[in-house]
């Protein structure tokens, strides 16, 4: 009796080793992104390359990068050629990508320096500026950069703070731009 239970404790355990949940790769672990809530709305007023504010409330439908940077932060330097790459990859599909610029430094709240920024960075997506930080603290804020990826309905779905896991982040995105629709 003792070695039939042997034998099938052994055999699961060569079955549970060889099978598709327990051999996952990076996309599968992210086919369940949690609900972290509803994205706090955005309020600033005054933006760069785009004509109008922009409002969650408008872009449902759409998936929604938030990246909470300062064009001083070499790590936010870091993470926007990502942002563009996603940007010139996924906007067709329904990606709309947010800078929210909130300085660290008095410079930083100069607009004619982050807008100096924004074009030597070459940064094709709209840019809000947040200098009394609104937007960072709606959003709990504590470093850059941090990303919020937010789905159709309004939900942040997926954070991520600092640099790296740009292949997971990509998986996030295009998991988010294939869900349908409430």
């Amino acid at each position: 009796m003792r070695s039939l239970l042997s034998l099938i404790f052994v055999g699961f355990l060569i079955l549970s080793a060889c099978s598709p949940a327990n051999n996952t790769s990076e996309k599968s672990t992210l086919l369940n992104l949690p609900d972290l809530g509803i994205a706090p709305e955005l309020t600033n007023t005054v933006w760069i390359n785009t004509p109008n504010p922009l409002r969650l409330a408008d872009l449902k439908g759409k998936v929604v990068i938030i990246d909470m940077w300062t064009f001083g932060c070499i790590n936010c330097r870091n993470v926007i050629p990502h942002l563009i790459d996603w940007h010139d990859k996924y906007s067709s599909e329904g990606l709309v990508i947010i800078g929210n610029h909130f300085p660290e430094f008095e410079r930083e709240s100069v607009l004619s320096n982050l807008e100096q920024a924004v074009k030597e960075l070459k940064i094709p997506y709209a840019v809000a500026e947040d200098n009394l930080g609104k937007t960072w603290k709606a959003y709990e804020t504590r470093y850059w950069p941090s990303l919020y990826l937010i789905d159709k309905q309004g939900h942040i779905r997926y954070t991520h703070i600092g640099e790296g896991k740009y292949q997971e982040t990509e998986d996030a995105i295009i998991l988010l731009l294939n869900e349908k629709e409430n």
